[in-house]
């Protein structure tokens, strides 16, 4: 009867036989139906439009002459990477025009399992952004390291029933897949709406994929696996997030045909990044000034991610659409000046400004999942009888890395870190079993001239992952990690330099998130004043050279991994 009521009064409100509760008059409108303009109040009533046209309302709204557009959705986020919790995490995006993720909380749950899930989703509720979830489909990722929990689709299923999931989250294992291994068909059942994640994938790869009812890819990063994801029925999803960079070479692949298949996602990204570049707004402002046409690029961020993921009321200014709008002064430059949400004000001029968000603290036990082994200098030691060893070397705001071989430093058949040849160690420590696992390697390209950083995000096992140019800042730091219940940390001569502390999950602060930007801006200033210069962001990719999923070669808990050949290989030559 409620929605029957609700219904009628939505009608009448159409009808003009009641007053719309808001009415937004002088504004342009973007159709993203016919991507084009048109002019005309928008009635919004009980949070929906009800009508373009003639209308009056309880509250007037002037756009004076500014863009309307629908809210921006977010086709595939994960917030663990923001460093902060769901509550805060809207409170950073709203003002930038996004007013929907769609997220996967993989992260959390390699390390806490059905538990983190909970937090993620019980967090989420009742916030003026709304959060939908795709459940993790590979926790653990691999089957190539140690991680926290262990999903299967048991666990999974119960979860299915929450309103705000959507279905099953990028799949990763491509060999389980292909192998049709009954653990992940399981997975592949229990809904229709699937995310992949195809990286490194041929056409082949992708023709599996597509079999197996996966509906969408955002790890492609030239135009070539662009296409043949869209050739073979995929969702393309284009990312520009912290590290990985992909917009400006995927946009090309988008045509007029093939653009209702394309949208937008940042996948992984830093607050510090969030607040001072933006969200989906910066992709839209950098598809403008790459060429693309604005109208297409707010239809590709908008309606097209509501379409793929079935939000039917959502990605338009229409009747029986949400009233999820932002106003843009140009569509040029794109400057979002208000943000609405259900037809209320969340956002103004950069700033949140819609009502006070609160949520509960998290379980002690999400907040202490740092567990390490006593280590010593010995534990790090890279043996070796060659001085020739296969190094990852990095690729500037990329997720890819290259598998090299180079001739090394030796000392007493060991390996030595040379700022000369830029190569450093790296370590990987298991955290949550207490399985006493230590992998070791060598990375190129950091450009790290002393000390060592560390952080307990590592993708996407998040074990503890270290560089450095000595053994004894390693130690150091990893033990400044553990007293913090993870974080991120930088050591030099044995002293904590500057640290942000993550306890949550050891991913995540239950800080505002205004605090945990000035700690984490700090920590990066801190190591430019310690002539650290790269042009991309250290800790971002230091926690992504432990995916054993993304070419080519990545360090786990249990040693160096191809991931080519999927198997781990010596570093020693």
């Amino acid at each position: 009867m409620q929605k029957k009521q609700q219904l009628t009064q939505l009608i009448k409100a159409a009808s003009k036989d009641i007053l719309a509760d808001v009415v937004i008059k002088n504004g342009q409108i973007v159709d993203v139906f016919n991507g084009e303009l048109l002019t005309g109040d928008i009635a919004i009533h009980d949070g929906m439009i009800v009508g373009i046209g003639e209308y009056d309302g309880k509250t007037i709204i002037d756009a004076k002459n500014q863009y309307i557009c629908p809210g921006f959705i977010d086709a595939h986020v994960h917030i663990e990477s923001s460093l902060i919790s769901p509550s805060e995490f809207a409170k950073v995006v709203l003002p930038h025009g996004v007013t929907a993720i769609i997220t996967d909380p993989h992260e959390i749950a390699n390390v806490s399992g059905v538990e983190g899930i909970q937090y993620m989703v019980s967090n989420s509720e009742n916030l003026p952004l709304e959060i939908f979830f795709m459940l993790p489909s590979s926790v653990p990722a691999t089957p190539f390291e140690h991680n926290g929990a262990t999903l299967l689709a048991e666990d999974l299923k119960p979860l299915l029933q929450k309103k705000q999931v959507l279905g099953l989250a990028e799949v990763m294992d491509f060999p389980s897949v292909k192998s049709a291994e009954s653990s992940i068909l399981d997975k592949l059942t229990m809904t229709s709406q699937i995310d992949g994640h195809g990286a490194g994938l041929d056409r082949d790869g992708i023709n599996i994929y597509r079999a197996a009812g996966i509906q969408t890819d955002h790890e492609a990063t030239t135009i070539q696996e662009a296409k043949e994801r869209l050739q073979r029925g995929m969702h393309l999803l284009i990312r520009e997030g912290s590290v990985a960079k992909d917009l400006s070479a995927l946009l090309n692949v988008v045509t007029p045909h093939n653009m209702s298949r394309c949208m937008f996602c940042t996948d992984d990204k830093h607050l510090d990044d969030l607040i001072t570049e933006g969200s989906i707004d910066h992709n839209v402002r950098l598809a403008i000034q790459l060429g693309l046409a604005p109208i297409t690029a707010v239809t590709m961020a908008s309606f097209n991610v509501a379409q793929c993921y079935g939000l039917q009321t959502k990605g338009a200014v229409a009747p029986g659409f949400e009233a999820d709008l932002m106003f843009v002064d140009n569509l040029d430059s794109f400057n979002i000046t208000s943000v609405y949400k259900a037809g209320k004000l969340v956002a103004s001029e950069g700033k949140y400004v819609g009502e006070s968000i609160s949520s509960t603290p998290a379980k002690h036990s999400l907040t202490h999942t740092v567990q390490l082994p006593n280590l010593t200098t010995k534990q790090l030691e890279i043996k070796t009888t060659s001085s020739k060893a296969n190094i990852i070397e990095i690729i500037p705001n990329s997720l890819v890395t290259k598998k090299v071989v180079e001739e090394v430093d030796v000392a007493n058949n060991c390996f030595l870190p040379s700022l000369k040849n830029d190569q450093l160690k790296l370590a990987v420590i298991e955290r949550h079993n207490g399985t006493g696992n230590i992998g070791l390697g060598i990375v190129k390209g950091f450009q790290l001239k002393e000390g060592a950083i560390a952080t307990t995000i590592a993708h996407d096992s998040h074990n503890l992952v270290v560089t450095g140019t000595n053994d004894e800042d390693i130690l150091c730091a990893i033990s400044a990690l553990e007293k913090m219940n993870g974080g991120l940390v930088f050591v030099k001569d044995g002293h904590v330099i500057a640290s942000l502390s993550l306890p949550l999950a050891g991913l995540m602060s239950e800080d505002s998130y205004q605090k945990v930007n000035e700690e984490l801006v700090q920590l990066k200033k801190t190591l430019i004043q310690s002539g650290f210069q790269p042009e991309f962001n250290p800790f971002l990719t230091l926690s992504f050279l432990t995916l054993p999923v993304i070419p080519e070669l990545k360090l786990t808990d249990k040693g160096l991994f191809d991931v080519k050949t999927f198997q781990h290989i010596p570093v020693s030559l």
